[in-house]
């Protein structure tokens, strides 16, 4: 049986949330709230990470820590994942590695075909966080899964912003053990694929000036 994703709440989030929907943000203003909303995900899908006791010295005594059991594997799905990476990275030990997946959307059938996939070895052992801005139809987001899967992984985990029911539900026909969170999950997808009432193009928003696309 598969997890219900979890979902972020709160105006902070909130407030990140609107400024990506909003049609007249532009590529600077989408891509500083992308990140900041990317770090709340990112923080809230690791905070069940198990951890191990460790004692550091402060200027005044020994103090007892908390540290990560386990080495994190970082995997955005390019283009669009890769503005969630560098909020990750900010919140992960210096050990953190990062691996990549590119996956390309056909417009004319809506399915993701794969044209990179770049993967660290030894991820048996490590926590796998798959980066995916948007879970539309799931269909990149289930072809990443299956790649560090294939790779070894045993310990995986997306983050993402905006799903719809139709891609969470893929996701989870793919891997029921993966656990999802997201920062919405939106009410359904178009006739093109494209999640209602979203944020439009990602990719085209984060990188260019083409507006806010579907």
């Amino acid at each position: 049986m598969s997890r219900p994703p979890v979902v972020l709440a709160g105006p902070l989030a909130g407030h990140h949330l609107a400024t990506l929907r909003d049609a007249a943000t532009g590529p600077a203003a989408f891509r500083r709230a992308a990140a900041a909303l990317s770090g709340l995900v990112v923080a809230e899908a690791l905070r069940d990470l198990e951890g191990r006791p460790a004692e550091v010295a402060t200027p005044l005594a020994r103090a007892r820590v908390e540290l990560p059991a386990r080495r994190v594997t970082l995997v955005p799905i390019l283009r669009a994942g890769l503005v969630m990476l560098d909020p990750a990275l900010a919140l992960l030990p210096d050990d953190t590695r990062v691996g990549f997946i590119g996956m390309a959307r056909d417009e004319r059938t809506a399915r993701a075909r794969s044209y990179l996939s770049s993967l660290p070895g030894g991820l048996g052992d490590d926590e796998v966080v798959v980066l995916d801005v948007m879970i539309a139809t799931g269909g990149s987001t289930a072809a990443a899964l299956r790649a560090v899967r294939a790779a070894g992984a045993r310990r995986v985990r997306v983050a993402g912003v905006i799903a719809a029911p139709e891609g969470l539900a893929a996701v989870a026909a793919a891997d029921p053990d993966a656990a999802v969170t997201v920062a919405a999950v939106d009410s359904h997808l178009d006739e093109r694929a494209f999640i209602v009432p979203g944020l439009g193009d990602a990719g085209d928003r984060l990188y260019s000036d083409a507006g806010a696309g579907g």
